[in-house]
C-alpha cells in the first residue's frame, strides 16, 4: 500500500496535480514535511505514540483528525477531493471531506469480511469490519483493483456496485525490467541452482507454507533453492512455524531467508528467479506478481482476488485454482524444465506489464477525480 500510494501520488504529480498525503508520525521522521516529488507532500501528523501497534491505531483516529484540520486551518489548505486508503484513514477521510464539502474517494487495498472468508482462523477487529460498511454507503466513488474485488463490496457489505470504479494497481518500469540474470545472480551470491522466488510479508493469509510444501515436491537435476524475502508482521511466529516445516521436510539448506530489502532492491531477486511464487490465500491486486512480470520472470500463483486480472493463465504464468503442493509443483517444474518455455513467458509477462505503468493508472484515476469535481475538470482542460 506505501508503494501504492507514493507512486501513484508521484505520477499525478508529474501531470500536475497538487497532492499532500497525510500520515501517521513514525520514529524516524526528520521533518514534519517532507516534499517526494514535483508537487507532493507528506506531513507527518502526531497521534497517539509513534511505536502504537496496528491494533491500536482505531482509537487514535479522532485526535488524528484533530491535527489534520489544525494543519490545513494554520496553511490556509482547501483541497478539491479526498483519497483515502485502507479502512483506518476511510474514517479520518470520511469526516474530513464531509467537514469540507468535497467528495471523498476510497481504496480499501484488503477487506476484512474477504480476508476472513478467505482462510480458516483469520480474525479482523470489528470496528474495521463496521467502518468499511458505513464507509462504501457514504463514499462518494470506491475504487476497486479487480471485478472480484468489486463484486465482493457488493456481495458481502451492500455497497452500491455503480459507486465502484476499476482502477488496477501500476508498477515502475524503469526500475522493474529485465536484467542480466547472470550479473544479477553472481551479485547475489547465487549459483546454478534454480531459483524459486517469494516475495511478501510472513503471514498465514500469504500462504508460505504451500511453497514449502511445494519445493519438497520437486526434484530438479540443477537443484532447487527457495528465497524468501520479506519480513514476519507479527514477531516471528509465522517465520518459526515455515522454518519448522522446512526443517520437517529436509528443506532447511534450501531455503534462505533474507529479510526485508530495499524496494529499488527487488528487481535484482526477480530477475535472479526462475519463477515468482504467489501461493496466497487471498490478494486483493497482487502487485508482487506484477513485479515479478515487469522483470520478464513467469509467476505461478494461486487463483484467488485480484491475481486473475494480471496473470494470463499459460500465457504469462500459471494460475492454480487449488491451494495443493502438487499442481503448483507441476507447473514450476515445466517451467523451470524448459527454457524455450521461461523465455516466452518471460517476454509474454514483460509485455504484459508494459500496459500497466504508473502513468496509466494515474490517467485513469485523473479521470475518477475529474468525475467528482467540475474544477478538476477544468484544470484538464
Amino acid at each position: 500500500m506505501n508503494v501504492y500510494v507514493r507512486q501513484l501520488a508521484a505520477a499525478l504529480g508529474d501531470m500536475g496535480m497538487q497532492i499532500d498525503i497525510f500520515t501517521r508520525e513514525h520514529l524516524d521522521v526528520a521533518n514534519r514535511i517532507e516534499t517526494i516529488g514535483p508537487n507532493v507532500r507528506v506531513i507527518h501528523i502526531k497521534a497517539g505514540e509513534p511505536e502504537a501497534r496496528v491494533g491500536d491505531l482505531y482509537a487514535h483516529l479522532p485526535e488524528f483528525l484533530v491535527q489534520v484540520n489544525a494543519f490545513r486551518e494554520e496553511e490556509g489548505l482547501e483541497y478539491d477531493v479526498v483519497h483515502s486508503h485502507y479502512w483506518l484513514s476511510s474514517w479520518v477521510g470520511r469526516e474530513l471531506s464531509q467537514s469540507m464539502g468535497v467528495p471523498h474517494i476510497v481504496t480499501f487495498h484488503t477487506l476484512g469480511l474477504i480476508k476472513m472468508q478467505s482462510r480458516a482462523g483469520e480474525v479482523e477487529q470489528a470496528e474495521r469490519l463496521v467502518v468499511e460498511a458505513e464507509v462504501m454507503a457514504s463514499a462518494d466513488r470506491i475504487i476497486a483493483f479487480s471485478s472480484h474485488e468489486r463484486d465482493a463490496m457488493a456481495r458481502l457489505y451492500g455497497a452500491d456496485a455503480g459507486k465502484v470504479s476499476l482502477v488496477p494497481c501500476g508498477v515502475d518500469l524503469s526500475v522493474f525490467r529485465p536484467l542480466d540474470r547472470k550479473s544479477v545472480r553472481d551479485r547475489l551470491g547465487l549459483n546454478g541452482e534454480k531459483i524459486l522466488l517469494y516475495v511478501g510479508r510472513i503471514e498465514p493469509l500469504k500462504g508460505l507454507d504451500l511453497l514449502v510444501e511445494t519445493a519438497a515436491q520437486m526434484d530438479s537435476e540443477a537443484g532447487i533453492r527457495v528465497i524468501v524475502v520479506g519480513g514476519d508482521v507479527n514477531g516471528d511466529r509465522e517465520m518459526d512455524r515455515v522454518k519448522l516445516l522446512a526443517k520437517e521436510r529436509d528443506l532447511e539448506d534450501k531455503i534462505d531467508f533474507v529479510g526485508q530489502v530495499d524496494h529499488t532492491e527487488l528487481p535484482l531477486y526477480y530477475n535472479a528467479a526462475d519463477v515468482c511464487v504467489v501461493p496466497s490465500y487471498y490478494e486483493s491486486f497482487g502487485l508482487v506478481a506484477l513485479e515479478a512480470m515487469a522483470c520478464g520472470t513467469p509467476v505461478v500463483a494461486s487463483r484467488v482476488g485480484g491475481l486473475s486480472t494480471i496473470i494470463q493463465h499459460g500465457r504469462t504464468g500459471y494460475l492454480k485454482p487449488w491451494r495443493c503442493p502438487d499442481a503448483f509443483a507441476n507447473s514450476v517444474e515445466m517451467i523451470i524444465s524448459s527454457d524455450g518455455l521461461q523465455q516466452s513467458l518471460g517476454e509474454a509477462a514483460r509485455k504484459r506489464a508494459e500496459g500497466m505503468g504508473w502513468d496509466n493508472v494515474a490517467a485513469m484515476m485523473w479521470q475518477e477525480y475529474a468525475a467528482l469535481t467540475g474544477r478538476l475538470v477544468e484544470d484538464d482542460n
